[in-house]
């Protein structure tokens, strides 16, 4: 939002809400829930490919063990719906700072063997525990009221609830980047050696972003476990860490609104190409190669360039006035 005016900023917020608010009037809830978990996962990632420069293939584990802890308590422990994402969040942090503490002592793509490691473990161990319901998965998670009277059963609160969570996560991870905190970051991003020779110590900030962006990745999960009353082993697998990898390539590294734009472009493929079958993954394959071909930069980091270019062009052609002597 920073190359638009302040005035500018606030027209394009307002009418944003205004779409939100009428969206599920529009186009059927659960589809824009999907959007909006999905968006937020590959924001979690987002946070961590573009803000410290570390590739994780993993973040699929944070999702799905998240959203299998979430329906566990609320169905079988009888937990209140925000108790349970909690417990879903909790848990995603805890596995967080421990694949994290281990991950950081390695860099490129030696650190992203550890992440699909540490994925693939946790996904075997939900294959064989008994709670998790094995292939079959946890079914029909009750929607409780949230809190004794948020009424969760209605699917148009149930969108509100979602719209209200995803904006509390980008929220904070515009909070987080512009923080000295990400300034920080992309100094250890951009030269690692040299931010270290400053003082900081570059192994504590990464394991910290590493555990807000897992945190973020288990809060799209538990809320996806609680929207759809389903978590399966598919939320669990490294295809899943891949399609949000790809949104964010999509949608644009380094954008906050980018992973929004490729989780549009992505779930509403999959959706609306369901009756293809095995076409669907050839076509987004094929989008894909578009896009990084045409737009290098996704489409909200093109559209950005693009509004830089027509700035900059603009400042060329402006006429300067010279003062009379």
């Amino acid at each position: 939002m920073k190359h638009f005016s302040l005035s500018t900023q606030r027209l394009l917020l307002a009418i944003s809400i205004a779409l939100l608010l009428v969206a599920p009037f529009v186009l059927y809830p659960q589809f824009l829930i999907e959007i909006f978990c999905f968006a937020l996962l590959a924001a979690a990632l987002n946070l961590l490919v573009s803000y410290c420069g570390l590739l994780s293939f993993g973040h699929a584990m944070f999702f799905g063990a998240a959203g299998y802890v979430t329906a566990q308590a609320i169905k079988v422990w009888g937990l209140d719906p925000a108790l349970g994402i909690l417990c879903g969040v909790g848990v995603a942090v805890v596995i967080g700072a421990l694949t994290g503490s281990l991950a950081i002592r390695r860099q490129g793509i030696y650190f992203s063997m550890i992440t699909l490691a540490f994925s693939q473990l946790i996904y075997f161990v939900a294959l064989r525990m008994p709670f998790t319901g094995g292939e079959d998965g946890l079914q029909d998670v009750p929607r409780r009221a949230m809190l004794g009277f948020i009424d969760l059963g209605n699917n148009y609160v149930m969108y509100f609830v979602v719209l209200a969570l995803t904006a509390f996560g980008f929220f904070a991870i515009h909070r987080i980047v512009n923080s000295p905190f990400g300034q920080v970051l992309r100094a250890i991003r951009d030269n690692e050696p040299r931010a270290i020779s400053l003082g900081y110590r570059a192994n504590r900030y990464k394991l910290v972003v590493f555990i807000l962006s897992a945190s973020l990745a288990g809060l799209a999960g538990a809320v996806k476990a609680v929207a759809f009353q389903v978590v399966t082993l598919n939320d669990l697998t490294w295809v899943t860490s891949g399609e949000a990898l790809l949104i964010c390539i999509l949608g644009g590294i380094q954008t906050l609104l980018g992973p929004v734009a490729g989780a549009i472009l992505i779930v509403s493929m999959s959706h609306y190409l369901a009756s293809y079958a095995e076409w669907v993954l050839m076509i987004q394959g094929l989008v894909f190669v578009v896009v990084v071909l045409s737009f290098r930069k996704g489409l909200v980091g093109e559209f950005y360039a693009w509004l830089d270019r027509r700035a900059l062009r603009a400042v060329a052609v402006t006429p300067v006035k010279k003062e009379l002597p």
